[in-house]
């Protein structure tokens, strides 16, 4: 009996909890008994070992990219950032649908090359209208110089009959009636020239606005079919044949292949440093070796994203501005089919111009 209730001890919350489900109807609760100390220090310790090992491999990798990183000398410095060129919109004129599309999203273009076309029905109608109306006033002016030269006609005669009176008069031949008479019939004669020559000059000038429209038309036909402003690269095509834009409706967004820049941000003490023309290189993750020619273009009057009070020198020297270094626009045309935007590099600019340029920094010719 004594080793039997021995054994029910032992067996302790398990029996217990069978007795209870066996009594009351409740879910079985089944106890385990806690780990051993032990096995928590060893997958502490574990734990520990594997973290050690991840935060010395990590120390040993940059140390080795440290070490393995070109020594820039004193008054050189650089930052990170994206290669980017100025987005040029190609809009319309004139509302209407589009006719036809030339180019697609990264095609390259020339300056003046067609893009697009819209539709020029009513404009070419109304080309039509106007030259019809300058062919009116072309006939009207024709009729107008017909006119004058009629009434010089009638001035001369005029003249002659009253020079002819004239000689008659002392005679006795004619009576100072008619000599009166005959200078009546000049007077009118120069005034219906006068009005002949008027006409005339107002059929002139509605010819010459006849024409004038006629060009505005040709022009305005010659407007909608959209060019390409500059040499570039099409990044977004906007809209697709058939499609109504209402006037300066976006039909493509190219880039300027002659205005590329990488922006990038420096500290204070270094942004302070850089300016307008500052000499700098580019270099692309994308071509390592071939580092590219660039100047200052333009630096930040406000620090971005930092706090709008500086207390202290601390502060101070976490203040960031943005500087736009961009590429040479002639060494960009020599290359402007291998122009990318978006590509990752590193802006180097020398501060200090007394420094000379590393070796591995110096312009070479990508061939």
């Amino acid at each position: 009996m004594s080793e039997q209730k021995t054994q029910n001890r032992a067996a302790g919350p398990e029996l217990t909890t069978e007795t209870k489900q066996q009594r009351g109807g409740l879910p079985a609760v089944i106890e385990r008994a806690p780990p051993r100390p032990e096995r928590r220090w060893r997958s502490r310790l574990a734990v520990a070992a594997f973290l050690l090992m991840i935060g010395g491999g990590a120390g040993i990798g940059w140390f080795w990219w440290q070490q393995h990183q070109p020594r820039l000398p004193p008054g050189i410095t650089w930052g990170n950032g994206r290669i980017e060129a100025d987005e040029i919109d190609i809009d319309t004129k004139f509302a209407g649908p589009i006719a036809a599309l030339f180019v697609d999203e990264g095609a390259f273009v020339k300056a003046g090359q067609q893009v697009a076309r819209m539709d020029t029905s009513d404009l070419e109608a109304s080309l039509g209208k106007d030259e019809a109306q300058v062919r009116q006033a072309q006939k009207t002016l024709e009729e107008a110089h017909a006119n004058v030269e009629q009434q010089n006609a009638q001035v001369r005669l005029a003249q002659q009959e009253l020079e002819r009176t004239q000689f008659l008069v002392p005679k006795g031949w004619a009576t100072k009636e008619l000599l009166d008479q005959r200078r009546q019939q000049l007077d009118a004669a120069n005034s219906s020239l006068a009005a002949a020559v008027a006409k005339l000059g107002q059929t002139e000038h509605a010819l010459d606005a006849a024409n004038h429209q006629v060009e505005l038309d040709k022009v305005n036909i010659a407007d909608n079919t959209l060019v390409a402003p500059r040499d570039g690269r099409i990044q977004y095509r906007i809209a697709n044949i058939g499609e109504v834009l209402p006037a300066g409706g976006k039909v493509f967004t190219m880039l300027d292949v002659a205005s590329v820049y990488m922006d990038i941000y420096l500290p204070t003490e270094q942004a302070g440093r850089a300016k307008i023309g500052t000499e700098g290189r580019i270099v692309l993750d994308a071509y390592p070796n071939f580092p590219i020619a660039a100047k200052v273009s333009f630096t930040a009057a406000q620090a971005q994203f930092t706090p709008k009070m500086v207390e202290t020198k601390t502060e101070r020297e976490r203040l960031m501005f943005r500087i736009k270094v961009r590429i040479d626009p002639e060494l960009l045309r020599a290359h402007a089919e291998a122009v990318r935007t978006g590509l990752p590099g590193v802006a180097y600019l020398r501060l200090d111009p007394n420094v000379a340029w590393p070796e591995w920094l110096q312009p070479k010719s990508a061939g």
